[in-house]
This record gives structure tokens, sequence and C-alpha cells, in this order.
């Protein structure tokens, strides 16, 4: 892969991974008022998504179990959970396991025009960079859903 977008998950998923190895156990599946999501979803969101973008998850990609999409694919939710779901400290190991794999990304795959567009972008290069975003993004939900739930439900 690239360095250079190498370098930006690498630095990406090394904050991400830092911030949840950092979480008190005991908030990580608790959904405040006003959030879809706890951060436990949003862990395991990151996960399979960057999955679905960069290695076509589930019909390319036999590295995670097909349930992860029904568990933490987009427009899923923890209250729909029927079962029980991979926890943190798996869905960790597997976050660092993908990011190997990412950098083993040919270079010449960054330039491959994607089937059809998705979200405006044309070319796995631009789905990768789109990818870094996603996890920031989540990166800044999970530290919202933190500081909310320590604010209120800890100290209560």
């Amino acid at each position: 892969m690239n360095q250079h977008l190498y370098k930006q998950f690498e630095m990406t998923r090394g904050l991400f991974l830092r911030n949840v190895s950092n979480l008190p156990a005991e908030i990580v599946d608790i959904q405040p008022e006003g959030f879809n999501n706890t951060i436990h979803w949003h862990i395991g969101h990151v996960l399979t998504v960057t999955e679905q973008f960069l290695f076509g998850f589930p019909k390319k990609s036999a590295h995670l179990p097909e349930d992860y999409v029904e568990w933490f694919g987009n427009g899923t939710k923890p209250a729909d959970w029927k079962e029980t779901v991979p926890s943190v400290e798996e869905l960790v190991n597997q976050l660092q396991e993908q990011l190997v794999r990412i950098k083993d990304i040919p270079e010449e795959a960054l330039d491959e025009k994607l089937k059809k567009p998705f979200l405006g972008l044309e070319s796995f290069r631009e789905l990768a960079n789109f990818a870094v975003f996603h996890e920031t993004n989540h990166l800044g939900q999970l530290h919202a859903i933190k500081l909310l739930v320590e604010r209120t439900v800890v100290k209560n």
C-alpha cells in the first residue's frame, strides 16, 4: 500500500486502539440517551466497515464471521443483538490484525476503479482514504459517548 496512505491508517488505527485500551470495561456497553449505539458497537463497526471497504467482506474476505455485518454493519444497533457478540478484546485483536493486512494491499490495487461509484468515490484509493475518514468519525463518537457516560452515569 502507498506509504502515505498506510501512515494515515497506522496513525488513525493506533489512536483508535489507544483510546479503546484506556476505556473502563463497565462503560463500553452503556448507550447514553440520544445515541443509537455503544462504544462496543463503534469498535465492531469500524472493524466491519473497514473490512467491507478494503477487502470486500463478506463475499471476498473470510477474516471475520459473516455475523459481523448483522451486528456491526450500517443501520445496526446493540438493541437488536439477539446473541452474544464478540468481546471488545476480541475486536481489538481483529483490528490489530486487520492493520497488518491493510499494509499488504498492493500499491497497484489502489488505482483500480470501483465497479460502481460509492458516495461519489470512483477508485479504490479514494475508498481507502474514506475508510480512514470513517474511522476518525467513529473515534469522535467514541470520545463523545465516553465523556457523556463518565460525566453522567458513572458519577451517579
